[in-house]
């Protein structure tokens, strides 16, 4: 399967500029073979929290059509990240994916809101824990979201129900790199699987996002991974080699949930 991560400073408080450079993307770095694109954390209007009330998608009604659209335009199914969104008068962070044809494919709130960055004042936390999606060869994934990767919990039930691949969608900052790079790689290891992560970079005024999006394999070794500065991540992952991981290494079958406290 090859996944192309795109890797960008996401403009503070404008949905506009960031669609438009996303669009532009696509048609500059797109490979005519790419099957699935990933996009970062929040890229509609980024950590422009106090502003979210106003500018925030309603019912992922504008983030959806973009994506869509371009999902079908190139042919590709796109984890698109997410966006904040309202729904029922709270604002979430909202992941999710679009197939090729335009269908949406997963929906996912995050869990875990960052009181580093003050989440937890302006977002409500979702309540649902990410399912396992179909891709359009049939793969099976799950999309997860920044902060949520500190809770290796959540990864267990898509991984127990058949993911082969984690795509982890983030605004990391510099200040933490090590622990991304560092968690990244347990939850590759620890579930027997791809872990793909698509981070934000660049300075909003307020944070330094780290960059140095990653593809780790089940053995948890770097398959690639970019820098702290713009570009795009093009690579191929070879999903028979989760299923050696998983025969190796059964992590999952030896699972003792009974004996967990």
């Amino acid at each position: 399967m090859k996944i192309q991560l795109f890797q960008f400073h996401i403009t503070y408080g404008n949905a506009n500029e960031n669609e438009s450079k996303i669009k532009k993307w696509f048609k500059e770095y797109l490979n005519d073979d790419t099957e699935v694109v990933v996009l970062p954390e929040m890229w509609n209007n980024g950590y422009a929290l106090e502003d979210l009330k106003v500018k925030a998608d309603t019912n992922l009604k504008r983030s959806f059509s973009f994506i869509a659209q371009l999902a079908k335009q190139f042919n590709v199914d796109i984890i698109a990240g997410s966006v904040s969104n309202i729904r029922d008068n709270n604002v979430y962070n909202t992941a999710f994916s679009v197939n090729k044809d335009g269908e949406l494919i997963n929906e996912y709130d995050k869990v875990h809101l960052v009181p580093m960055l003050r989440e937890p004042e302006f977002l409500t936390d979702g309540n649902k824990v990410p399912e396992p999606f179909q891709l359009s060869d049939g793969t099976l994934a799950t999309q997860i979201i920044c902060y949520d990767l500190r809770f290796p919990e959540l990864l267990r039930y898509p991984a127990k129900n058949g993911a082969k691949i984690a795509f982890y969608v983030a605004q990391w900052p510099s200040a933490r790199l090590n622990h991304w790079l560092a968690l990244l790689k347990a939850r590759a290891i620890e579930n027997d699987m791809y872990v793909v992560a698509a981070n934000g970079c660049g300075n909003d005024g307020n944070t330094e996002y780290a960059g140095y999006s990653t593809v780790i394999n089940p053995n948890g070794e770097i398959v690639q991974e970019l820098g702290s500065d713009e570009g795009v991540l093009t690579t191929n992952v070879d999903l028979e080699l989760v299923d050696q991981q998983r025969e190796s290494i059964p992590v999952l079958r030896n699972l003792k949930p009974n004996l967990y406290k």
